[in-house]
């Protein structure tokens, strides 16, 4: 295997695991909606939808961050960054990556461990209300999490080495991004024609491109 497919590899099951999870979105929409049916229009709250929404919510965010990673979303503050050569992003992503990131991460897979095992152990469920749902299979998502980003946090190690080498960022696996939503929203318009349509796509592509050159990724493949 070589270089750039061990990093697809790892892209990939990050891509994934995010997808899966974004559908806990639904069942969230779902709670939530009925929780205002029956709190508002029934008069009959229900104590436990509070804590299964708490729950989703948080697997949703735990389990999408090694996602967040793979595309390079995670909030930077790159007014300087920016403006370095590839060489030196990638000298000081490595250093961050040895000094916090893997320190951090491999505390939290520890710690979420014998936290989760603990709730395990002792059967617990929600105090925050009366006969609350169990949490323990909630806890599990900590170290899952953890495990996730630290594995994509590899590949993000491999990639600033292959800068460090060839002065160039390696290239992402793609996802479904901005542009591609507005492509085909154009695409089925009635009121825009075809020279509009290029020229806005075109625009479009330019901002996307901008703000990628922003941070690293190198070129992206589709």
């Amino acid at each position: 295997m070589n270089a750039q497919r061990f990093l697809y590899t790892i892209d990939a099951v990050s891509t994934w695991t995010g997808k899966t999870a974004a559908w806990l979105v639904v069942g969230l929409m779902g709670l939530v909606c009925a929780e205002v049916f029956k709190r508002y229009i029934l008069n009959m709250p229900t104590a436990w939808i509070f804590d299964a929404s708490n729950m989703l919510y948080g697997t949703l965010f735990m389990i999408a961050g090694a996602y967040t990673l793979a595309q390079n979303a995670h909030v930077r503050g790159d007014f300087l960054y920016s403006s370095m050569k590839p060489r030196t992003q990638a000298t000081l992503d490595l250093g961050l990556y040895f000094l916090f990131f893997l320190p951090g991460i491999a505390a939290l897979v520890y710690a979420g461990w014998d936290y989760a095992m603990d709730s395990w152990r002792i059967n617990e469920h929600s105090n925050v209300t009366a006969e609350g749902p169990p949490v323990y299979q909630f806890k599990f998502m900590i170290p899952l999490a953890g495990v996730l980003v630290l594995l994509q946090g590899a590949a993000e190690i491999a990639r600033c080495v292959i800068c460090l080498k060839t002065g160039v960022w390696p290239s992402r696996l793609a996802d479904v991004s901005e542009i591609d939503v507005i492509e085909e929203q154009l695409a089925h318009s009635e009121h825009v024609d075809e020279d509009a349509r290029k020229a806005a796509i075109a625009r479009a592509q330019d901002i996307e491109e901008a703000a990628r050159q922003r941070g690293m990724g190198g070129d992206v493949q589709r």
